[in-house]
Formats: structure tokens, C-alpha cells, sequence
């Protein structure tokens, strides 16, 4: 099937043409005729499978070609759990929208919200946006919904995960009855489907098949390796496979952090992307990564979906996650429309069960890679180190001196002054590492660090 088969007019099909598209994918199949008819619509199919230009391209169609007067009221609302998603959403309406003179705009958190009040007051046909930035410019009367003809949730079990479907709920009762509302989610869970029918009319339920369609398309490998040893690992895959853009997915914010400035510091260019990231700071990574410049982009779950970068050639799980469908997602950054591309994970022993957890969802085991590279012998941990938060084993013999009833007042204000601030037997001292001390059987605790000896 061909994109004119699917009734799209000249404008768009031009646009279609020049982004090198050729022919639809099986969810624009399914969705864009219904969507065009006017149909409510539940669409089931995982991230990197086309939904956004299902939903995109007969919207625009159905909103026509006219320009937007100054001051007119949105007649499209779409949205989206993320910033970095809800971006990449309205970059699409423009892509697919530019022989048209319809305006979209995009409002999110974490920015000034000045230059999208603007924005939204110069008049805009399409609007996507976060939920809780949407509803801080509804309660200030810079948006009223009282225009919008067609609605769309995108990512709906990732903004059930993030916590916003109370605030859908408030965003929906401020919607005119009389709109065409489109929901679009990877997975179904029971809140899901209660939001389903809460909230859409009779509507059309297409659905793809999330899992295989990743899968297909991604070579998949594991490597059981010691999680002290992950890092070595990652520099050796790195340096001896031929990657264009690698993506690396960690389980924690610090984790992403520890692991790009590991590779810098082998001269690997690499940065990272978390939520505790600034807009502006998450923005001029995906641009550096986009440009390959730097080839790496180490991430948190925030990357995990939504995010359309092309020629992604490697997606590697530093971390195996602990949901088998956020594996799915992660994957699915690499081998995008219909090309191919290769997921790598590493499994600490710890990590075994969300591995089997994945495999059962896949149906099917993951190959084994065993070509590792010689590991050096991992230095021990220092005391309190944030990597394990314990006290390495010591194999020299210690001696303790037995401890009467403590040391006197004087002892310990000096304890406390040596030591500067969280807690020894009870009193105060600040978060420096202690090592190499026997401070009776006292309990030291500081922040991130919980060491008995």
C-alpha cells in the first residue's frame, strides 16, 4: 500500500516524498483512514512504529490548508508525557504541516513560560503539550480549550506511569463533548482501558504487534558480566565495534552520569541525559547526538521512549530494567523504520531475573556474546564509596580494643569536630568518608553511605 491509497491530499504527499518516505507502516495503515472518517480511535503499538505521523497526517488534513488568524484558539490539542517527546511531536506537525500555513506550538515545564504564552496568544492551530505545564497556563487564563475539535494522548501508559492521569482527567473536563479524541499507548493495563472508556466514543481499536516488531528488526545479545567489571566492558564494545550513534541505557540518574564521564575519560565522547538535566542542557545534547557529536548518549528511561533520532546502530543496556516492556522501548531507539540494528545488554548476576522477566515476554532466549575482554583485577572499593555504599573485607587480622562504658565528653566534642557532622554512636558529624578508623563498633552514617565496623 502506498501513501495515496490512504486518501492524504497533495500538500501532505509532497511533504511525505521529501522526508523519503515510501510506504506507510502497519499502524498508519490501520489508523490514518479512521482518523480521517472522523472515528475516535485506541491505538496499541510501541514507540518507533510510525504513530505520530498516524495520527499527524490526517489531522492536518482534516484541519485544511488556511492560516491562522492572530488570536485564534487552539483546534487541536495533543499530549505528551515528556518535553524531549512533546518537541519531537510538534517538529512533525511542522514537517508533515509545511506546504500548509497551519502553526503549532508546544508549551512544557522546566522553561520560562513567557515565550509560549506568546506564542499561544499570536494564535496557533495545533498545540501539544505536558499536562502540568498545560494546566499552570489554564489556571493563569493564558489557554482555554474551548476550541479544540480533535484530542490526542500520546504515551498513555508512560504518562499513567508518570503519575498525570488525574491530570488528564481535569484537562479532559474542560473539553467540549462534540471532539474526536485519539489515544495511542505501547501496553493496556487496567487504568488504561478505564481511561479508554472514560473518556473515547465508540472508537475504532487498532493494534500491532509492539513486541515482534522490535524485535524483528533488532539483533539481540547478552554478556554476563561482573557488574565491576560493566565498565571495561563498555569501553572495549565501544572501541572495537563499528557504531555510528550508541545509546546506553542506566538504571539511575547518577548511574548515567558515572558512566559518561568514564568514557570521556578514555577519550570517548559521550554525554548524558536525565531528568535531573536542565531543558536547556537535555536539549544541546540531543542536537550534539543527533549530529553525532558526541557518538555516545548515555540515558536514563527519560530517552527510553518518544525520542526519534535516526541511524541509532546500537542501543546498549548498561542496566538491565526491571520492566520487561521498558526493554522493548529502549530497543526500539535502534532499527527504526525497517532498519535494522543491534541491542546489547549486560547481566550482573543480581540482574538474572529481569532478564528471564524479558525473555519470557520476547519468547525467546537472548544469544550469548562471550567475547570479552580481558578484565584487570577490579580495585577494592573505598570506604563509602557511592558504587556499593559498604566497607570492603579486610583479610589482615585487626585487633579491637575492648571499650568501657565510651569515650568522655571532651573525646567526643573532638570526635565530632574531627569528623565535622552525620552520626557517630549518636552524635553528629557531616558526610566525609572515614577510613581506615576503628571508632569502637560505632555506626557511621552519611549521606549515601552506611558503614558498620
Amino acid at each position: 500500500m502506498t501513501f495515496e491509497k490512504l486518501g492524504l491530499n497533495a500538500e501532505l504527499l509532497r511533504a511525505i516524498e521529501s522526508e523519503g518516505y515510501t510506504s506507510p507502516t502497519p499502524i498508519q495503515r490501520q489508523a490514518i483512514g479512521h482518523v480521517l472518517e472522523g472515528r475516535d480511535l485506541l491505538g496499541v503499538a510501541q514507540t518507533g512504529t510510525g504513530k505520530t505521523a498516524a495520527f499527524a497526517l490526517p489531522i492536518l488534513q482534516r484541519l485544511g490548508s488556511g492560516g491562522t488568524p492572530r488570536g485564534r484558539k487552539a483546534r487541536v490539542l495533543v499530549l505528551s508525557p515528556t518535553r524531549e517527546l512533546a518537541t519531537q511531536i510538534t517538529e512533525s506537525f511542522a514537517t508533515y504541516g509545511r506546504h500548509t500555513r497551519l502553526r503549532q506550538a508546544v508549551v512544557y515545564g522546566g522553561v520560562s513560560q513567557h515565550p509560549q504564552a506568546k506564542a499561544i496568544r499570536d494564535g496557533v492551530d495545533i498545540l501539544v503539550a505536558t499536562p502540568g505545564r498545560l494546566l499552570d497556563l489554564m489556571e493563569q487564563r493564558l489557554v482555554t480549550l474551548g476550541g479544540i475539535e480533535v484530542f490526542v494522548v500520546d504515551e498513555a501508559d508512560r504518562m499513567l506511569d508518570m503519575g498525570f492521569i488525574r491530570d488528564i482527567r481535569k484537562i479532559v473536563a474542560r473539553l467540549s463533548l462534540e471532539r474526536q479524541t485519539l489515544m495511542f499507548s505501547a501496553t493496556m493495563p487496567a487504568d488504561i482501558r478505564q481511561l479508554a472508556d472514560s473518556i473515547l466514543s465508540s472508537p475504532v481499536r487498532v493494534h500491532v504487534a509492539a513486541t515482534r516488531a522490535a524485535a524483528d528488526n533488532v539483533e539481540q545479545s547478552v554478556y554476563f558480566v561482573e557488574k565491576r567489571n560493566k565498565p571495561a566492558l563498555l569501553t572495549h564494545l565501544i572501541q572495537n565495534t563499528a557504531m555510528t550513534r550508541t545509546l546506553v541505557f542506566t538504571r539511575t540518574k547518577h548511574g548515567a552520569d558515572r558512566v559518561a564521564r568514564h568514557l570521556s575519560r578514555r577519550g570517548i565522547r559521550a554525554e548524558a541525559i536525565h531528568g535531573n538535566k536542565t531543558q536547556g542542557a537535555r536539549q544541546r545534547a540531543l542536537v550534539k547526538f543527533k549530529s553525532a557529536k558526541p557518538p555516545v548518549l548515555v540515558a536514563t528511561d527519560v530517552a527510553a521512549r518518544g525520542l526519534d533520532i535516526d541511524l541509532v546502530s546500537h542501543v546498549i543496556n548498561y542496566d538491565l530494567p526491571n520492566v520487561p516492556e521498558t526493554y522493548v522501548h529502549r530497543i526500539g531507539r535502534t532499527g527504526r523504520a525497517g532498519a535494522s540494528g543491534i541491542a546489547v545488554s549486560f547481566c550482573a548476576a543480581d540482574e538474572r531475573e529481569h532478564l528471564h522477566e524479558i525473555e519470557k515476554l520476547l519468547r525467546q532466549k537472548t544469544p550469548v556474546s562471550n567475547d570479552h575482554p580481558p578484565y584487570q583485577a577490579a580495585e577494592r572499593p573505598v570506604v563509602g564509596t557511592p558504587t556499593t555504599g559498604k566497607r570492603p573485607q579486610d583479610n589482615r587480622a585487626r585487633t579491637r580494643k575492648p571499650h568501657a562504658a565510651g569515650p568522655s565528653d571532651g573525646r567526643q566534642r573532638s570526635r565530632r569536630r574531627k569528623f565535622g557532622g552525620a552520626k557517630v554512636n549518636g552524635s553528629k558529624i557531616n558526610g566525609s568518608q572515614v577510613a581506615g578508623s576503628t571508632v569502637g563498633r560505632a555506626k557511621v552514617t552519611a549521606p549515601g553511605y552506611t558503614t558498620m565496623w
